[in-house]
């Protein structure tokens, strides 16, 4: 079974819920969960902010963006633990990067991702420095989501 399949599995097993923000991949996140027959038992909702302004209006603090980037541990941490509130989900997670081809820095490269994982036991960021054209740099971000979210689910 696939850690995506895994993911699933203990979420329906254990009634826990879900809520996704997503910056880079889109809603790559939202459709990977929402592939599943019955996952709306479990997936509550997903959010695409792209813009910046969009994050500020999802909760995330002006403060942090101009401090430290839309592509931030920061701006993940609070995208997670916005969306989780937002939805009333027992689990949430976030992403924010650049997938390229163009939009990265010297500080900031194309394929820096930024991940969240919020559960009951506080939020984890997770930096990813991914290889690859725009498509796969977003889907190895999901891929990426469901092993920390898999990681996190085995350890409450």
């Amino acid at each position: 079974m696939c850690e995506k399949d895994r993911v699933i599995d203990i979420l329906l097993k254990t009634g826990r819920t879900v809520a996704a923000a997503e910056s880079c991949t889109g809603g790559m996140v939202a459709k990977a969960f929402t592939d599943y027959p019955g996952v709306s038992a479990v997936f509550l909702e997903g959010i695409v902010t792209y813009a910046n302004e969009a994050k500020i209006r999802m909760c995330v603090k002006p403060e942090t963006i101009e401090a430290h980037g839309a592509v931030s541990h920061e701006t993940a941490r609070e995208m997670a633990e916005a969306v989780q509130k937002r939805a009333g989900a027992d689990v949430a997670v976030s992403t924010t990067g650049i997938a390229g081809p163009g939009g990265g820095t010297a500080r900031k490269p194309v394929g820096l991702v930024y991940v969240g994982i919020r559960t009951e036991k506080g939020t984890k960021t997770y930096t990813l420095r991914l290889s690859g054209n725009r498509a796969t740099v977003r889907q190895k971000t999901v891929n990426a989501v469901f092993h920390f979210l898999l990681n996190a689910l085995e350890e409450l």
